[in-house]
């Protein structure tokens, strides 16, 4: 085992598991959560369930510890900022397609009134 400070087994596991099946499902979740007009806290309760999902994928394909406070704590905000930036980025989109004439996209991530 090579543990380290983000991650349990190896480097390797915890980009494919936290970041790219945890990252895509969150980011995923998180436009989907944008998309009906939900709150950023009602995001963080469905990444809790996923951050546990996440744990037991770790737990059971490479033997991590399933019950790691510490892992399950990096895990939850690695998956919590691909969530928050899928939901944002899809707001965005959201708020200038649907307020065209009072806002402009200025960003991937923001918009701004037209004008300013």
């Amino acid at each position: 085992m090579e543990n380290s400070l983000l991650w349990e087994v190896s480097i390797a596991e915890f980009i494919f598991v936290t970041m790219i099946l945890g990252g895509g499902t969150a980011w995923m979740t998180g436009r989907a959560v944008a998309q009906t007009w939900r709150t950023p806290l009602q995001l963080v309760g469905y990444m809790l369930i996923l951050g546990l999902a996440v744990r037991f994928i770790h737990f059971a394909l490479f033997n991590g510890t399933l019950l790691s406070g510490y892992y399950f704590l990096i895990d939850f905000v690695v998956i919590l900022v691909f969530a928050f930036l899928g939901m944002r980025y899809t707001r965005a989109g959201q708020i200038v397609r649907q307020y065209g004439f009072a806002f402009e996209r200025s960003g991937p991530l923001n918009w701004r009134q037209k004008g300013r």
